[in-house]
């Protein structure tokens, strides 16, 4: 059966996404940023075949989970799942530099995309608040502080990165999915969708023979493509975007 990687996967749409392919009979292999949230994580999804660790707020420990990642690969399906939400109240930096909703959101899905095999199919979990989002290429945040338009940046930033990889790969779909508000720790108690409606779309991308799923380059909500954040559509930001990547990297896509 298809080998999945699914991160952050410890709870809310990754857990329900890992459950739902593993009762699909995929191979899925979860993620956790520690070896106990990795323990949460294979107790949350029982069907899983293993786990892998590694945080993603640092390059280094980026590369240690690829490492481990490869170690259960290859993968026929990733999702990018993990994130951080806009909760950060100031300005902080990573032991790289960077902010942290950056590192996580973006940086650490470039790293691991560079630094694994490219999968039959690619799902990145995005939101509408790219919509919001600045196009900060640079990878540095101007003041003032806001949480909540950085988590608007990254998820705007990691879209584009999404539409590159399908530019490069277009025989191997590559879709940024907005699986709607929902009831998650990063969604709040609020939102108005349930975690099983939000889980729908990633996992019909993941397994879907219709059209939709078949094509890349595309923004994926409730199983329809609709257009996407103009910046994802800009190959001369997206090239700017890459290429600062591959900087603070030292890595290249493939």
């Amino acid at each position: 059966m298809p080998r999945v990687l699914v991160t952050g996967a410890a709870q809310g749409l990754g857990s329900e996404i890992g459950r739902r392919l593993c009762d699909l009979g995929y191979e899925v292999v979860v993620h956790g940023r520690d070896a106990a949230r990795t323990d949460v994580a294979l107790a949350a999804v029982p069907g899983a075949m293993g786990g892998v660790t590694g945080r993603l707020d640092s390059l280094a420990s980026t590369r240690l989970l690829a490492d481990d990642a490869r170690g259960r690969g290859p993968y026929d399906v990733i999702v990018h799942n993990a994130a951080l939400g806009g909760e950060q109240a100031r300005p902080v930096a990573t032991e790289d530099g960077l902010d942290p909703l950056l590192q996580v959101n973006v940086v650490a899905p470039y790293l691991l995309s560079a630094l694994l095999s490219v999968p039959r199919r690619t799902v990145f979990v995005g939101s509408d608040s790219a919509f919001h989002g600045r196009p900060l290429v640079d990878l540095e945040v101007p003041p003032p502080w806001n949480g909540g338009q950085v988590y608007a940046d990254s998820k705007l930033l990691l879209t584009m990165l999404a539409f590159e990889l399908a530019a490069r790969h277009t025989d191997r779909p590559v879709n940024v999915v907005h699986p709607g508000w929902v009831r998650t720790r990063m969604g709040g108690p609020l939102a108005a969708l349930p975690v099983s409606d939000g889980a729908d779309t990633p996992v019909w991308l993941v397994t879907s023979d219709e059209a939709v799923a078949r094509r890349g380059g595309q923004y994926v909500h409730r199983r329809r493509a609709e257009p996407p954040p103009a910046a994802a559509l800009d190959p001369v930001a997206r090239a700017a975007l890459i290429g600062r990547l591959a900087e603070v990297t030292g890595e290249h896509l493939h």
